[in-house]
């Protein structure tokens, strides 16, 4: 059946993550009262399934690095992600996230987090706030499309609903973590219907490389730690960087792969496969590596020799022995200079779904600076399934809030102006 209340502008935002939910408060506060119902709609039993995933190991909201600086790492997207900065940035959120509550901290590294490091307490007092404001919860709706009249599809274990609103916003997600609803299923219903998009492809995630089956049997699962990795072959140039990563049976993750992976993913789908380079020793020069290397070791093995001269032991000597040639062992200006650039090459970027995010959705030229879609007018676009990326450390969060603050603004303006 066709659902509809004379009596309000309804608007249905389909998507329960940041995104959707911070277009839902706009539309809610923005609206005159009375005059405006939002309806929100997700596939799964509750909202911010991802959300709270995400904040597990720490809530990491956004960043206070300078806004040049925090621009720059959404790449070739930046020219488009800026505006929505613009008018919602790092800042902003931070004072938001304060106006529910919770009080935030600045990390060592720039990241920002609420002092519990808990994104649960952050989300139960914003879901109190909307329903408070008369925002509705529909769970268990999964979005099909339209039928010929032009109302949405929604689908459940009680049966199919069609509802015809005023507007809609979708914000559905990208393509990574189907568990928690992000499924990319949207994709081809938007094609169909003349909207441009882009292939969804794995962001932030791991690679694929040939170990050994001694190595990967010893060291999967082994942290890297105090390690810089740089990758000279990348459009554009990416600076070295120093951080951590982690072995994996059949590759390399973790945070200091996810810094680079947009830029390997796209070598390797142009080249076939893609090597970057590892500093063992990022804290020491070339010459003094060298210099330790060449000092006499006795009857001691090159293991210990290494150990006691450099500190590499562990996983970094395993990778050694796994990436080096036994010859160059007996060369100390030789195995100096692998242990500054250790080439690693990596193969295929791991699947889709193993991703903490995607690249690819909705491109902008589909959309206007208020993110409707020129194809269909009056349904807006925020979040995850527009065309952008950014590596972790609060640049994800802090988009898909933005880009959810502009479309619930730009639906608000949409209402107004076609009455």
């Amino acid at each position: 059946m066709i659902c509809s209340d004379p009596r309000k502008r309804r608007v249905a935002i389909v998507g329960g993550g940041p995104a959707g939910l911070m277009a839902a408060e706009v539309l809610a506060q923005g609206g005159a009262k009375g005059q405006i119902q939002v309806d929100l709609y997700d596939a799964m039993p509750s909202v911010g399934r991802k959300f709270l995933l995400a904040g597990k190991g720490g809530m990491n909201i956004t960043h206070t690095e300078p806004i040049a600086a925090f621009l720059s790492r959404y790449g070739a997207r930046q020219t488009q992600i800026a505006p929505l900065l613009d008018a919602f940035g790092p800042d902003a959120l931070r004072e938001w996230v304060h106006g529910l509550g919770v009080a935030t901290f600045v990390g060592s590294s720039g990241r920002v987090f609420p002092l519990d490091m808990k994104a649960a307490p952050l989300l139960r007092a914003w879901l109190q706030r909307l329903r408070a404001a008369g925002v509705r919860f529909h769970m268990r709706q999964r979005w099909l499309g339209w039928d010929a009249d032009g109302a949405l599809r929604f689908d459940s274990a009680a049966g199919s609903t069609l509802i015809k609103p005023d507007a809609v916003i979708l914000a559905l997600g990208g393509g990574s973590w189907a568990r928690l609803g992000s499924d990319g299923a949207w994709l081809p219903l938007l094609a169909a219907r003349g909207v441009e998009v882009a292939p969804l492809q794995p962001s932030n995630c791991g690679f694929d490389c040939a170990w050994s089956t001694h190595f990967s049997s010893r060291y999967a699962g082994s942290a890297l730690s105090s390690v810089a990795l740089g990758f000279a072959n990348s459009n554009p140039p990416v600076q070295p960087k120093k951080g951590q990563f982690v072995i994996t049976e059949g590759g390399v993750e973790g945070s200091l792969i996810y810094a680079f992976s947009a830029a390997i993913r796209d070598a390797i789908a142009a080249h076939g496969n893609a090597t970057v380079t590892l500093d063992l020793a990022p804290d020491w020069t070339p010459e003094r590596v060298a210099a330790e290397l060449s000092r006499p070791r006795g009857a001691r093995s090159m293991s210990s020799h290494l150990q006691s001269r450099l500190n590499i032991t562990g996983v970094k000597s395993g990778l050694l022995r796994e990436l080096v040639r036994k010859e160059d062992f007996a060369q100390p200006a030789v195995l100096a200079t692998r242990i500054k650039a250790l080439p690693l090459t990596l193969t295929a970027a791991r699947p889709l779904d193993e991703a903490i995010s995607s690249a690819g959705g909705v491109r902008f030229d589909a959309l206007n600076p208020s993110l409707m879609l020129h194809a269909l007018p009056g349904i807006f676009c925020a979040g995850e399934m527009l065309d952008w990326e950014a590596p972790t450390g609060g640049y994800l969060l802090t988009a898909c809030f933005a880009s959810g603050r502009t479309a619930g603004l730009g639906a608000l303006d949409w209402l107004q102006h076609s009455d």
